[in-house]
């Protein structure tokens, strides 16, 4: 190795010192996995080769054969893990080992408890990548070149792990990257043939790519002669090409974790070979817990492309719907061509095809786990619920099948937060309802004491609550299941159908009849703030509500609107009575106006407060009240 040259030093991203921080303190409970974590690295380096070799055959030099080589100087105390992969160049070298990239930083960051075990999770949510390295070293060394570049132009980045690291020029006559680890003192143990063999063999058995250790020497110093034998201790086998019944459990729980990068198992996986008209092979995951960046537009998502198990592409999204963005896996397919690219994928017919059967998949793989393994789904459901509730909106074709994986609130009696399915309200549903009703809020408290739900408490018919800031958008587009319409128990003239009996629509026809003089009365005071005064089918217990229009936007969607600066359509919501009321009869029976005028304004706001709306003149309202309990206190 020569001289360096152009040596400089560079500070670390504010980012990765907390982390590096954190990892060297919460991650000593499982250290191996630095091992992990870089041979990951390193078979994603050789299938950017492979890739990028399909139309720049020349970047291979006569050098196809590649592999990861992993030995150990006992003496030295060091772990050096060598590929021929794509390498780096040195202003990759900066912005891949000096930052993170990546888009969720903030969040992950303000998750940060300083709790060592909790953030010692999160971490492992959020990858860590080459940084792993720094659990067991207190050194690292990189010595690397770009395939394509010449040999002058190695690169030669170290640092301790602390505030910044060193970049120089180097000569490499090799491409790829080596990866020198010294070793803390008390970490002597991974500088161990065995030690190592069988870390490779417990997580990265599965890795496509030959894994090497040098052959007769295991246990001894591996400061080697150089036409030692090497010894592949892995596979070197694509474990979506095998069959299902060769592999084992924990294999596809590695396998996820290098595929997601992440630190937990997942929930469930589905591998599937198809044969016939298309022909690929798919293994699916659904990970534990969501991403930091699920729902930041520019986050990475979508599938591993392989064609004829030839690395294609990361983050392939045209396999799965949006609203599926959090599966993970590899999709292998042999009818497509090498030289995709996702321009192409956008427009192929086998894409749609394969789209289709992929999320056919993925649903019946989620039907599944929420048949057998609730709690396991009730963990999926927290994570990933509100992306799954895009679903009606963006997949017509499986609108049922999502809304049949939905999960609720309701009114039930020992129901949970967010644990009812459709199913299982229509299993419940009253004998003569043939309506699925819902009512939409900021909050499940609110929604439970909602004034709009007295009628169904009373006649013990169930409601599903929902209170997710999508719902309201999610109805627009989810209209029916199982045949049975949706009805927003706040919207429009409310109608119970057979549930309610003849005698009683006759008694609210006579009630309403008795109190057009009050009903008139009312449209007068609130004139400019109401679509229409009426008389109530929804109240037994309060004296009035609001109800909105049967076109009109409800609170989460005006909220939305709001919040992304667009325009809001006026829309007047509908004052309904509750004629039995005590309050009502007062107010039906006061001869003064003014009176009347206040008494009417102090009921309309409070039901817009009781719908989770906020006041348009709060001063007003509180002088009316004020004037009132004066006269009450006199």
């Amino acid at each position: 190795m020569s001289v360096e040259s152009q040596k400089e030093t560079l500070g670390f991203q504010t980012e990765v010192k907390q982390l590096l921080h954190l990892m060297i303190h919460s991650l000593y409970s499982n250290k191996e996995i630095f091992l992990r974590e870089l041979i990951s690295n390193a078979s994603d380096a050789a299938d950017k080769l492979r890739f990028e070799s399909l139309s720049s055959p020349e970047l291979l030099g006569g050098d196809s054969e590649l592999k990861i080589r992993l030995s150990f100087d006992k003496q030295a105390g060091t772990v050096t893990l060598e590929d021929n992969g794509i390498g780096m160049s040195r202003d990759e070298v900066i912005q891949h080992l000096g930052t993170i990239a990546k888009s969720g930083t903030a969040d992950f960051l303000k998750n940060l408890s300083g709790d060592e075990r909790k953030d010692s999770r999160l971490i492992g949510q959020f990858g860590v990548g080459f940084y792993s390295a720094f659990i067991v070293a207190d050194q690292v060394e990189v010595f690397t070149r770009r395939a394509g570049l010449p040999a002058v132009e190695g690169v030669h980045w170290a640092s301790k792990g602390e505030g910044e690291f060193e970049v120089a020029t180097v000569d490499k006559p090799e491409r790829g990257t080596r990866i020198v680890l010294h070793l803390k003192k008390g970490e002597e143990e991974f500088a161990d043939g065995w030690r190592l063999r069988n870390i490779v063999k417990k997580y990265s058995d599965h890795i496509a790519l030959p894994i090497e250790l040098p052959k007769e020497q295991l246990g001894e110093e591996a400061d080697q002669p150089a036409e030692l034998e090497w010894e592949t201790v892995n596979r070197a086998s694509a474990l979506w090409t095998r069959s299902r019944s060769d592999v084992k459990e924990e294999e596809y729980k590695e396998f996820y974790k290098h595929v997601a990068h992440d630190f937990e198992d997942p929930l469930a996986w589905s591998h599937n070979k198809v044969e016939g008209k298309l022909e690929y092979t798919s293994l699916l995951y659904v990970p534990g817990r969501a991403p930091f960046d699920l729902y930041h537009r520019e986050a990475p998502k979508g599938l591993k492309l392989y064609v004829q198990r030839v690395f294609i592409m990361d983050q392939a999204e045209q396999f799965l719907p949006l609203y599926l963005r959090f599966i993970k896996g590899v999709v292998d397919s042999n009818d497509l061509s090498l030289n995709v690219s996702r321009e192409i994928l956008q427009k192929d017919p086998v894409i749609d095809s394969m789209k289709t059967a992929l999320t056919k998949r993925v649903l019946d793989m989620l039907e599944k786990l929420a048949k057998n393994e609730p709690d396991q789904y009730k963990q999926f459901w927290k994570a990933f619920g509100q992306a799954l509730k895009e679903g009606p909106a963006e997949d017509y074709s499986n609108r049922e099948k999502v809304a049949g994986l939905l999960r609720f609130a309701s009114t039930e009696e020992g129901a949970g937060e967010q644990s009812v399915s459709l199913a299982d309200y229509v299993a419940r549903m009253k004998e003569g309802q043939d309506k699925l009703y819902y009512l939409t809020g900021e909050s499940y408290s609110q929604v439970r004491n909602s004034p709009h739900l007295e009628v169904f408490r009373k006649k013990g018919i169930e409601v599903l609550l929902l209170t997710d800031r999508i719902d309201e958008w999610m109805m627009s587009y989810l209209s029916e299941f199982d045949g049975k319409q949706f009805v927003d128990v706040a919207r429009g003239d409310l109608d119970l159908g057979k549930l309610d009996s003849e005698e009683d629509k006759q008694a609210q026809e006579e009630i309403a009849k008795a109190k057009e003089g009050l009903l008139e009365r009312l449209k007068g005071a609130l004139a400019d703030q109401v679509a229409e005064v009426r008389v109530s089918h929804r109240l037994t217990d309060s004296p009035a509500i609001l109800a909105i229009g049967e076109q009109d936007l409800g609170l989460q969607m005006r909220q939305i609107l709001e919040a992304s600066g667009q325009k809001v359509p006026d829309a007047k919501p509908i004052f309904e009575i509750n004629p039995q009321h005590p309050l009502i009869e007062k107010l039906d029976a006061e001869p003064d106006e003014d009176r009347f005028k206040d008494l009417a304004h102090i009921l309309f706001d409070q039901a817009a407060l009781a719908a989770g709306d906020s006041l348009k003149d709060p001063a007003s309202y509180v002088q009316r009240l004020n004037r009132l309990l004066v006269e009450l206190s006199a």
